[in-house]
C-alpha cells in the first residue's frame, strides 16, 4: 500500500483575508483560501478553503474541500469534503459529497450529500458562465470548479 501525498502548495499562491481584516464582496479564486477575518459575500475557489477559528463569514462557501473552525451564515456547496472542526459553527446548509464532524462543531440546517455531478448543475445555476446559467461576464474571467 502507497501512502498518499498531499500535493505541495506554493504560499504565494493561496489567498488570504488575515484577522482584523474585514471584506464585502466576492472572491473567485482558482487557488487556495484562507479566510482568519470577516467576510460578508460569496467565497468561489476551485480548490480548498481553510476558515479560522476567529474568522466570521456571512455568505456561501462554493468550493472542492472546505476545513472550518469558524462561523458562517450561510450555505455551503462542496465538490468532495466538508470537515467541520470542533470549533465550528454553522447556521446555514451544507451540500456536499463527504462531510466530517468533529464533538463540539456545530450545525443547524439541512445537510444534503451530493455527487459531483449535482455538484456541477448546482455550481452552473449560481456562477454567471457556468453549465446552463447565462453569462454576464467578458468570457474567460469565470472560474470552473
Amino acid at each position: 500500500m502507497t501512502a498518499r501525498t498531499e500535493p505541495e502548495v506554493n504560499v504565494n499562491e493561496v489567498s488570504r483575508v488575515s484577522a482584523g481584516t474585514s471584506i464585502k464582496g466576492e472572491i473567485h479564486s482558482p487557488n487556495d483560501i484562507r479566510i482568519d477575518g470577516s467576510f460578508e459575500g460569496r467565497i468561489y475557489s476551485k480548490c480548498k478553503v481553510v476558515v479560522g477559528e476567529k474568522a466570521v463569514i456571512t455568505g456561501d462557501i462554493i468550493c472542492n474541500n472546505v476545513d472550518f473552525w469558524g462561523k458562517i451564515k450561510g450555505d455551503f456547496y462542496v465538490k468532495d469534503t466538508l470537515s467541520l472542526k470542533d470549533t465550528a459553527t454553522v447556521d446555514g446548509d451544507i451540500n456536499a459529497r463527504r462531510l466530517q464532524v468533529e464533538l463540539d462543531a456545530r450545525f443547524n440546517g439541512n445537510c444534503h450529500m451530493i455527487t459531483e455531478e449535482e455538484f456541477d448543475s448546482m455550481v452552473g445555476t449560481m456562477i454567471p458562465g457556468e453549465g446552463s446559467a447565462p453569462s454576464r461576464e467578458t468570457p474567460g474571467t469565470s472560474v470552473k470548479l
